[in-house]
């Protein structure tokens, strides 16, 4: 509760900051106001409680993963300020993204389906107008229209969705629907079945699952470089926090109904995701199609839905996030030197910038899962989960997946090395240490895994 009051009041001073003419200082209190909500996240550790007339329930779930957006919301308000030129520009949007930040935080603690519906569009909404907010580029504009329309098309089957579970079980509540459907059961309820798909349609679209994954390639590519690092990361880990809670509280005990579907759709999303990502020469729509590959792997863990599940998510949302932010990060320094976002524009980056190449290859030998690297494990654990719960041959389809993954990602890592004109590629010191930081967290995690995967 009093996290999400911190972020609120931090949101709201983000608005006010101009007319009270603070705006200059309005950076440096974010950050503050992030790590005083990192505190009170984690003094509710072990401490579970429920509020708003039980429509939430902080837990340690939510509070592992309400601490792991605050975490990479904090590492992206560092990188932020260099996209953001004009003061006034700064406070609106950083505004957006804290509020985007209290619907992720509501969508890890709630307990009943209307403020899972008034937590996706907190979230939603701020990511439509930040999608767009480089009012000077076409594509931005197109970004933001094309994921509104889209967003707006996937509330729909969600809120359908919602009515149809509410008009078999007569509840909102997440453990009253729990407790109806062990003891009535719905193996006949065509009503039921709708609803559990349509919900499993506005979850697909907001987690970037095929064949609800359209509007993410454009989206992400149209799409400011640091708003989409933002997407890719806080927004991702929102929504499979979301998904996973709905689904391991709710509809546990009727796996046999939606289980096949998720199957498919993890298994499409894998293929489409690491095979589309091949043919791409631009290194940002190269990223959008391995987010969505990466989503695929997340869905394992929903799949499984055994003790090990849930540290398994939470260690991947991490791991990937890490990987992601940096990743963008480092776009951001290279594509403001040679002015475009094409994988050509990594050659020679060995000479001309070493250590922003050692960064590169870190970030994509982590997301490629190759070892000692967090990508790795997170990988590992989530497979494992995933067999333990007899979904051996959807394993096997990751497998395979990610190794098609490797060589898109080893692309990034030859492009370096290539001979290219030797045109310094420069970086200030705060980004530098940003990236530093990321990259060895990133290795960090895959060495000492239990740092995460104990909690839950």
């Amino acid at each position: 509760m009093v996290t999400l009051i911190i972020l609120s009041v931090i949101g709201v001073m983000a608005l006010f900051s101009e007319i009270l003419n603070f705006k200059k200082a309005l950076l440096p209190l974010i950050m503050l106001g992030l790590a005083g909500a990192f505190v009170a996240d984690v003094m509710d550790w072990n401490h579970p409680h429920q509020w708003y007339n039980k429509m939430m329930a902080v837990d340690n779930y939510s509070v592992a993963f309400t601490g792991l957006m605050i975490l990479i919301t904090f590492l992206w308000f560092i990188m932020s300020p260099s996209f953001f030129k004009e003061i006034s520009s700064r406070t609106d949007h950083f505004a957006l993204i804290i509020f985007a930040l209290v619907g992720a935080q509501l969508m890890t603690s709630f307990s009943n389906m209307l403020m899972l519906f008034l937590a996706i569009e907190i979230l939603s909404i701020p990511m439509y107008i930040l999608a767009g907010s480089n009012k000077s580029d076409l594509k931005s504009n197109e970004a933001s229209l094309k994921y509104f329309l889209m967003g707006a098309f996937a509330t729909g089957f969600l809120l359908f969705g919602i009515a149809l579970i509410y008009g078999v079980t007569g509840s909102f509540n997440l453990d009253a629907i729990r407790r109806y459907i062990m003891m009535h059961g719905i193996e006949n309820s065509f009503m039921f079945y709708a609803g559990v798909l349509m919900l499993i349609a506005g979850l697909a679209f907001k987690s970037s699952l095929a064949p609800f994954h359209f509007w993410s390639p454009d989206v992400y590519t149209g799409s400011p470089t640091v708003i989409t690092a933002f997407m890719s990361t806080v927004v991702k880990t929102a929504a499979f926090a979301a998904f996973f809670r709905l689904f391991v509280t709710c509809f546990v005990s009727a796996t046999g109904m939606w289980a096949t579907t998720l199957w498919v759709i993890s298994a499409l999303t894998i293929v489409i995701g690491n095979v589309t990502a091949v043919y791409q020469v631009d290194f940002k729509r190269m990223l959008a199609y391995s987010s969505i590959s990466h989503a695929g792997y997340m869905l394992l863990a929903i799949l499984a839905m055994n003790q090990t599940a849930s540290s398994a998510l939470l260690y991947y949302t991490a791991a990937y996030s890490i990987s992601s932010l940096t990743s963008f990060g480092i776009l951001l320094v290279v594509s403001h030197t040679t002015g475009n976002d094409s994988i050509a524009s990594f050659n020679g980056l060995a000479k001309k910038n070493p250590l922003l190449a050692a960064v590169t290859i870190v970030t994509m030998l982590s997301l490629a899962g190759i070892p000692p690297m967090a990508g790795f494990f997170a990988k590992y654990y989530i497979f494992s989960a995933a067999i333990e719960n007899h979904y051996t041959g959807l394993v096997i389809i990751a497998v395979l997946g990610s190794l098609v993954g490797v060589f898109y990602y080893f692309r990034i890592i030859i492009a370096m090395f290539k001979e290219e004109s030797e045109v310094v590629i420069p970086i200030n010191g705060v980004f530098k240490a940003l990236l530093i930081v990321t990259s060895i967290a990133a290795l960090a995690l895959g060495i000492f895994p239990q740092l995460l995967t104990g909690l839950l």
